[in-house]
Order: structure tokens, then C-alpha cells, then sequence
């Protein structure tokens, strides 16, 4: 009898993972400018140090900071939800999940937050409020 179960729960957990990889598949297919996430492969050096630099920000609320070391955590395991050898949605995985939590970061923290924090040039910054679904500062009035 238990094995049901653990087929059940393994069953479950696949398709889990198969409509994130289909709901991954599925923004990446629609995103209006594809040079956006080639882009923002190019940053991950800069994003990772802003999500540190985020997650040690005391002033910060802190269930926000929890979910951004998890998000840390998380693309820096070598296990990743859909592997990198598999050609775009690879990258575009890790791309998609960073820019849905600099959403809630922006949302939760600000903006402001994420300009004060951030180690890159003013072009990295443009193409990542970008990504994250932000306009720049100079078109946001």
C-alpha cells in the first residue's frame, strides 16, 4: 500500500514539473524581444551580487530576505528545474525565476532598492528593470 502512495507523490511531482517547464516554455515563446534574456544571461554575475546585496539589506523586510537567499540558494545548487545542457529554456529557467522575484523584490521594496543595490553599469541596470518588467528611470514619469 505505501508504494501508491509514493507513486501518487511522484506522480504529482511530475506534473508539477511539467507545467512549470510548458509555463517556462510558454513566457519565453512569448516574450516580445528575445534579446532580453540573452541580455540578461549577460548580467548574472551582477544579479547575483544584487540579490546578496538585497538579502543583507536589514532594512528590508525580512520574509523578503528569506526568499531571496532561497532564490540564491537556488541558482547556485547545480540541480536546476529544467537542466542547462536542454538548449534555451536551459538559461531561460534561471533568467525567468530571477526576474519573477525582482518583481516582488521591486513591489515589496522598491525600486529604489534595487538602484541603491545594484553593482553593475547604468546599461545593466536599464536591461534588468527591463527584464524584471520595469520601466527606466527616465521613462517612468
Amino acid at each position: 500500500m505505501w508504494w501508491r502512495v509514493l507513486i501518487a507523490v511522484v506522480a504529482g511531482l511530475l506534473a508539477v514539473w511539467l507545467a512549470m517547464v510548458i509555463a517556462l516554455w510558454w513566457a519565453q515563446r512569448h516574450t516580445p524581444d528575445k534579446t532580453r534574456l540573452r541580455d540578461a544571461a549577460r548580467l548574472v554575475p551582477d544579479v547575483v551580487r544584487l540579490l546578496r546585496r538585497l538579502a543583507a539589506d536589514h532594512t528590508l523586510p525580512r520574509s523578503l530576505r528569506v526568499r531571496l537567499w532561497l532564490l540564491l540558494v537556488y541558482l547556485l545548487l547545480p540541480i536546476d528545474l529544467i537542466p542547462d545542457f536542454i538548449p534555451v529554456l536551459g538559461y531561460a529557467d534561471d533568467a525567468i525565476i530571477v526576474a519573477i522575484a525582482l518583481r516582488s523584490v521591486s513591489r515589496r521594496a522598491g525600486r529604489e532598492a534595487l538602484e541603491r543595490h545594484w553593482p553593475g553599469t547604468p546599461e545593466g541596470l536599464a536591461t534588468l528593470l527591463v527584464v524584471a518588467g520595469l520601466r527606466p528611470a527616465s521613462e517612468a514619469t
